[in-house]
């Protein structure tokens, strides 16, 4: 959506809604659904503190498909949330095993900042490659001392997905790129390019990734589905796609936006949406991608760390880091170009577990989240 566009909209809306009376809703926040961000280091038991940070871990779809057995002392068993798959963008989950490797990453970074060693046991009961199930994702023990990396753990706070578009006079540097390396463990090869014709390549393969998903009816559904429009929406399931906000608030308001708006592929709200992300993702500047031999679940495990590393790292240098994971789903309408991607990125084989692209762009704010209290099971 041009900023003209948007600009229009708002003010036809905004007329509509200061007609009725309605001024306030519009600029309101959903605080309840940001809370757990200020929240995070508030809470004295050492498992629990390390928690309050590790719910603030980048996941596909802001899902956050976690959830934790505390009941025995000294560990945090790690369950994935069957409820909160996407089967139609991630039919393996293997997605959703890349974002709970970035939630045990920033746990045992948390827990590092304090001196606390955490030893992580992946799978104790074994794992299915295609499909999750209630056995445990890891068994996370507190245990011993361990160093801490404060130059990361800074910057847990204020890490974002920045999916806006990016200065596309302002290049991300070689050096900036080879920082970026540094974080990633010995889990995953890394790969990166700031080279024009490379970017132009990848700019091209990432924005037609996202019109596949938009025009693939199950795959977009499903995007949809996760919308949530407004703070009374965010703070009621703070998860999901957030569509918060004076625009879309205004424009909720204004009867110019809903989810059955966005599903009329003839309508305004359908054409914009497309526009919007796929000339953001034509604003990418550099790309970084994650690769790994296989394809088990620890070695998404090991990708989700790495990941969630490299945007750290961003963070510290002000660089934005939006994930392109369009490319690489693995659901049959993206098939042609799954391959194309990996031909250019992984030519040896292996497998693409995370795309990223890079820039510098306007600070966003942070993503809701569901509290601690609402991810430990019961019993």
């Amino acid at each position: 959506m041009s900023l003209s566009r948007r600009k229009t909209l708002a003010i036809l809306g905004g007329g509509v809604v200061l007609a009725a009376g309605g001024g306030y809703a519009v600029t309101r926040s959903p605080t309840r659904a940001l809370a757990p961000w200020s929240a995070a280091g508030g809470y004295d038991e050492p498992r629990l503190r390390a928690l309050s940070y590790a719910i603030l871990a980048p996941n596909p779809h802001n899902r956050q498909p976690w959830k934790v057995d505390l009941s025995t002392s000294g560990e945090v068993a790690l369950y994935a949330d069957t409820d909160r798959l996407l089967p139609h963008t991630d039919p393996f989950s293997r997605q959703i095993v890349v974002g709970l490797g970035c939630f045990l990453e920033v746990l045992r970074l948390a827990a590092a900042e304090d001196g606390v060693g955490v030893e992580t046991e992946l799978f104790p009961q074994g794992a299915d490659p295609e499909a999750l199930d209630a056995r445990p994702i890891a068994i996370c023990r507190f245990a011993g001392t361990a160093n801490p990396e404060p130059e990361l753990f800074a910057q847990v706070p204020y890490r974002r997905s920045l999916k806006e578009p990016y200065d596309t006079a302002r290049e991300v540097s070689d050096a900036s790129l080879e920082r970026l390396a540094k974080a990633v463990g010995a889990g995953s090869g890394v790969g990166y390019t700031n080279a024009p014709e490379n970017v132009a390549v990848l700019r091209d393969q990432t924005a037609r990734a996202l019109e596949i998903e938009f025009e693939t009816d199950r795959t977009y559904r499903e995007s949809v589905e996760l919308f949530r429009i407004g703070p009374r929406e965010i703070n009621d399931n703070p998860d999901g796609i957030d569509l918060g906000g004076p625009l879309f608030e205004t424009l909720r308001l204004a009867g110019l936006f809903s989810r059955e708006a966005a599903l009329d592929r003839e309508g305004m709200s359908y054409r914009q949406g497309l526009d919007m992300v796929t000339s953001a993702a034509r604003t990418g500047m550099a790309y970084l991608w994650l690769t790994t031999p296989g394809n088990t679940r620890e070695e998404q495990i090991a990708a989700g760390r790495d990941w969630v590393r490299v945007n750290l790292a961003a963070t510290a240098l002000g660089i934005g880091t939006q994930p392109m994971s369009q490319a690489i789903q693995e659901f049959p309408e993206m098939a042609a170009l799954y391959s194309e991607v990996h031909a250019r990125l992984a030519p040896e084989g292996g497998t693409v577990q995370m795309l990223g692209r890079l820039g510098y762009g306007p600070d966003v704010p942070v993503s809701p989240r569901w509290p601690i209290e609402a991810k430990v099971m019961d019993g």
